[in-house]
């Protein structure tokens, strides 16, 4: 897939895309093409430009690919807004990689910059361990995501870029498996006056979401600076979230965060390996999720249809591999993480044997992709239908994908 017209004529807006803070939804009109717009916007935190900006599922006329456009209103964006997006959009038009989100076409459209991308069917892997997989991903099926990830990181690393910002809702996937990772709104040249430096300073802007995943060495600040490697400790975390179904340090104050995190406490897989015996047993409860970092193991369990009561939803081994690619990444001394290079030969990986593209729509089941999208297209399209697609898009939290 090329680039794109940069013509807003050449795109059919459908539908808008997924939940921002507590958006309202109102609908315009449900016969030719389906028209929706948010109301009610929330405050979130972040930099403020996803008060100022709409997703939209879309069309491209000339080939019918379907694609995620986001719609920014220039004329409410300060100067600081607008640099922010500038140097985003640069990264965006200099990488060039199988597994980095591409940007089909950026261009300007009456008061809005219009950023066209490849519509993303299974959303975010934060989508995918929020809605279905709440107790964690299987073993295999986050090998191939984070195998996606690495080389993605790899390549940033070697152009000369920190990402700070790897988390599962910057991971997406596409209806055919692939993997791409996303989230360039962080990142961070380490290219100064044409010389690459050993590490950096710069502590990332309207970074509070991305607390829990930032390293220990990103959140000090100390003259000692940070490097590509404070990716690999995100790295380990995310594959900590993907695994227990929730990110480590969640709902934790920052300060306390900070003070465990430069004490060298290291989260987890959670699993036989990891749980007493004893609390395996305990009866499987949704009221409250480790946290992966030593606490009480409320498991996230849930009942079968039989309603007798599952087993505990951490009753699992994971692969002595798993576990050693964790402890790496999560590394106190930075000094002493693999690069992401190193960790494309990592022995976790070994049990990849097929492309994501073939295995992980497989390994995802019964989630399927979001598809119906022709469901508003069709004066006689049933409501139902349409209240299906909608539902669907609904449920992806396309604020935190940041694109």
């Amino acid at each position: 897939m090329g680039s794109f017209v940069p013509d807003s004529c050449s795109y059919d807006l459908l539908t808008v895309i997924g939940m921002m803070g507590h958006s309202r939804w109102h609908r315009l009109s449900t016969s030719a093409t389906v028209l929706v717009t948010r109301v009610a916007f929330s405050p979130i935190a972040g930099c403020g430009l996803e008060d100022l900006m709409t997703v939209n599922l879309g069309r491209y006329r000339p080939t019918g690919d379907y694609v995620a456009i986001r719609r920014i209103n220039l004329e409410s964006c300060t100067n600081e807004m607008v640099n922010f997006l500038q140097g985003e959009l640069h990264v965006s038009k200099l990488f060039h990689h199988p597994n980095i989100l591409p940007y089909r076409s950026i261009f300007i459209s009456k008061n809005e910059l219009w950023v066209i991308t490849p519509f993303m069917a299974y959303g975010s892997a934060k989508d995918l361990i929020s809605n279905h997989f709440t107790d964690g991903m299987s073993e295999l099926a986050i090998a191939y995501i984070l195998q996606g990830v690495v080389k993605a990181l790899d390549y940033i690393h070697h152009m000369g870029y920190v990402h700070r910002s790897v988390k599962a809702s910057h991971i997406l996937i596409a209806a055919d498996g692939q993997v791409y990772l996303s989230g360039l709104r962080s990142i961070f040249s380490l290219i100064r006056h044409g010389q690459r430096a050993r590490v950096v300073h710069d502590f990332p802007q309207y970074s509070m979401k991305v607390l829990p995943w930032l390293s220990p060495e990103v959140l000090q600040q100390n003259l000692q600076g940070y490097d590509a490697r404070s990716d690999i400790y995100s790295l380990g975390i995310t594959a900590c979230e993907l695994a227990n179904g929730h990110v480590p340090f969640k709902d934790m104050p920052a300060t306390q965060m900070l003070l465990e995190k430069l004490n060298g406490t290291v989260p987890c897989l959670l699993d036989t390996s990891t749980i007493p015996p004893e609390e395996l047993t305990m009866k499987p409860s949704r009221s409250g999720a480790d946290s992966g970092i030593g606490e009480s193991t409320g498991a996230c369990g849930i009942r079968p249809s039989n309603g007798e009561p599952s087993q505990h939803p951490y009753n699992r081994t994971f692969s002595a591999h798993f576990h050693s690619f964790v402890e790496l990444c999560l590394q106190r001394d930075p000094e002493r993480r693999p690069s992401a290079s190193a960790l494309l030969g990592h022995s976790f990986f070994k049990q990849i044997k097929r492309r994501a593209s073939d295995a992980l729509p497989e390994l995802l089941l019964p989630v399927s992709p979001i598809r119906n999208l022709e469901c508003g297209q069709r004066h006689n399209d049933s409501t139902a239908a349409l209240a299906s697609l909608e539902s669907s898009l609904g449920q992806l939290e396309v604020d935190d994908w940041d694109f």
